[in-house]
């Protein structure tokens, strides 16, 4: 946000505010709404709105920047402390999966649909590219993972997240989000170990 409406700091009824209406837009998405609408759903006025945002367009940026911005952070503080690189995998995709099943369908097609969110979910999904990358290279150099080109893989992991969260890999394969994520971890885990050496 470039407005200086939103670098303010925000009073604890408007951080409330914001918390009740991105629990709104997750469950039935933004692009329907007006002004009129989201103010009456909320029970504030329209000024009100105004006071966070100075469009509905904006507002939606804000609210969809808030939500990937939680997400992230009680994604990083589940794996805080998390020793082993397997398990670390394991606990970053598992609180991927529960974050996104906050998520309705119709808030996941209008950010897509919206320029500006998307770009936001863009760079949420390249975040999670690269932390998976850091923690491919930190089983590899630890002896825990084979030798893999770990920006390749993560890429690769980071296309599935993003139809994952999109939608379009689960309906097709005929999944929910939360055995996407797994098949995910498994497929990376397994794919990754290093294999025993005979004796």
């Amino acid at each position: 946000m470039t407005s200086s409406i939103a670098r303010r700091p925000l009073t604890p009824r408007q951080v409330d505010l914001l918390a009740k209406l991105e629990a709104l837009v997750l469950a039935e998405g933004f692009a329907h709404f007006t002004l009129d609408d989201l103010a009456a759903r909320l029970r504030c006025s329209k000024s009100t709105l105004y006071a966070l945002a100075t469009s509905k367009e904006q507002l939606a940026v804000r609210v969809v920047g808030r939500y990937f911005k939680g997400a992230a952070e009680r994604i990083e503080q589940r794996v805080a402390g998390v020793a082993d690189v397997r398990d670390r995998i394991d606990t970053y995709l598992t609180g991927a999966a529960e974050e996104l099943r906050r998520a309705s369908a119709q808030f996941i097609a209008d950010v897509s649909a919206y320029a500006p969110t998307r770009s936001t979910y863009e760079r949420n999904a390249r975040a999670a590219a690269e932390r998976i990358r850091s923690f491919i290279q930190d089983g590899v150099q630890s002896g825990v993972f084979r030798e893999v080109h770990a920006t390749l893989v993560a890429e690769m992991a980071g296309l599935l997240i993003e139809g994952i969260q999109t939608g379009v890999l689960t309906r097709r394969a005929g999944v929910s989000d939360a055995e996407a994520f797994t098949a995910l971890g498994e497929l990376l885990l397994d794919g990754l170990r290093r294999e025993r050496s005979r004796t």
